[in-house]
Order: structure tokens, then sequence, then C-alpha cells
């Protein structure tokens, strides 16, 4: 799992993160969670790249809890245990993509 955090005091907008994640090859798409749904435990064959554009996200990787805000970047290694629920009282809009192994 590598997270990186934003740093820049300007957050990237959805367009900027998709132009970001097309330009290392990936197919990016919006996934939208509202308040409190959590997402259970689950895992992909594939290695999931997520940034929050807006909102806030709790993750949990493999027993590891973290929270998500906007520009934050999560990748989480094919195969891994993970689940994550969207935090506050708006949703949380992502753009992610999958990256083949």
């Amino acid at each position: 799992m590598m997270i990186t955090r934003w740093q820049a005091p300007i957050v990237p907008t959805k367009q900027q993160v998709q132009m970001i994640l097309e330009s290392e090859g990936l197919e990016p798409y919006e996934e939208v969670y509202e308040p409190s749904i959590k997402i259970q435990d689950h895992r992909h064959p594939f290695a999931e790249v997520r940034v929050v554009v807006s909102g806030e996200m709790i993750f949990n990787i493999s027993g590891n809890q973290f929270v998500l805000r906007p520009g934050d970047r999560v990748e989480i290694p094919a195969n891994t245990k993970h689940s994550h629920m969207a935090q506050g009282n708006q949703n949380c809009i992502c753009v992610c993509a999958h990256r083949a192994i």
C-alpha cells in the first residue's frame, strides 16, 4: 500500500486527477459514496488506485486505518483485503483506476 498526501494549498479538480491517471496509462472512473455507507472487506485481482476529489474517506487496509482527504491518493496492491467508508456529512467523490499486475 502506498499513500500520497496532497501537500499543495490548491486541491486538484476531478478533471485534473483524471488527466494525471490517464498520463500514467490508466483508465480512470468516478465513484461517489454517501456518508456512513461502508464497503465491507473485499479484495481485487488487480491493484487499485484511488484519489479523493471531495469529502473524506476512512480506509482500513489489512488492519491499518487512515483517513483520505481531497487530493490524497492510495494505491492498494492486488489481493489486499480492504474496506472503506465516507466520513462526515457529505458525499465522498473519488477518481479510481485499476493497474494490471
